[in-house]
């Protein structure tokens, strides 16, 4: 906040200064605390992703092992006959809150059993490619999730970082600066008024005809 031009600064100026310099003082000090503790989390989460994608990667390999030997025993008709009985998977997750930052946590992926109805894979490959498959799908939950927590986390750093440095480097600095003006320039103005009544007291103690000799 500065005074408008030609306009001397006042001592409200003053308090008005002072106040945003301390409100922009705590607030640097508590986004500075809201990173350090998404920065933790973040780290964390990123280790989960890496731990998650790992998994899911196996797995598939796994999966993709299994239903190669399937196609290679049974052929793609046995393929969709196997795929038949099986239901269309659902995926559910929970929610979490760092610091204000919502992110999802606690992914699941259920499969519901083969129909009673539909025809058994036609060999024991196809069997494992299914079960394998479910696990699969189950481990993409959680790297999904993961992902997307690391990711909505590490937005809110990066946010994060950018308010503290702007408060830091630019904004609090100009208000030093801007009440270090007003500061001086009352010094200066108070000087001035001080000196104005010295020489006024001195004007009105010597009286009419002060330093004239009879």
């Amino acid at each position: 906040m500065t005074t408008a031009p030609g306009t001397p600064p006042s001592r409200a100026d003053r308090l008005r200064l002072r106040h945003s310099l301390d409100v922009a003082l705590r607030g640097a000090d508590l986004l500075e605390r809201k990173l350090r503790v998404l920065r933790s989390c973040h780290e964390e989460l990123l280790r989960a992703e890496e731990t998650c994608a790992r998994v899911w990667r196996d797995s598939v390999r796994a999966a993709e092992t299994w239903l190669l030997r399937g196609l290679l025993l049974g052929g793609e008709h046995g393929l969709r006959t196997a795929a038949e009985g099986v239901g269309d998977a659902e995926v559910t997750w929970g929610e979490e809150s760092t610091t204000g930052v919502r992110h999802p946590t606690l992914a699941a992926c259920r499969v519901p059993e083969r129909s009673p109805e539909a025809a058994a894979p036609r060999n024991t490959a196809l069997m494992h490619a299914e079960a394998a498959y479910r696990e699969a799908l189950r481990a993409g939950a959680e790297c999904a999730a993961a992902q997307t927590a690391a990711r909505l986390v590490g937005d809110e750093v990066a946010r994060t970082r950018r308010r503290v440095r702007a408060l830091r480097r630019h904004w609090i600095p100009r208000l030093e600066e801007s009440l270090a003006r007003v500061v001086l320039a009352l010094e200066q103005a108070e000087h001035e008024d001080a000196v104005r009544r010295r020489w006024a007291a001195r004007g009105t103690t010597g009286g009419p005809g002060a330093g004239h000799r009879a």
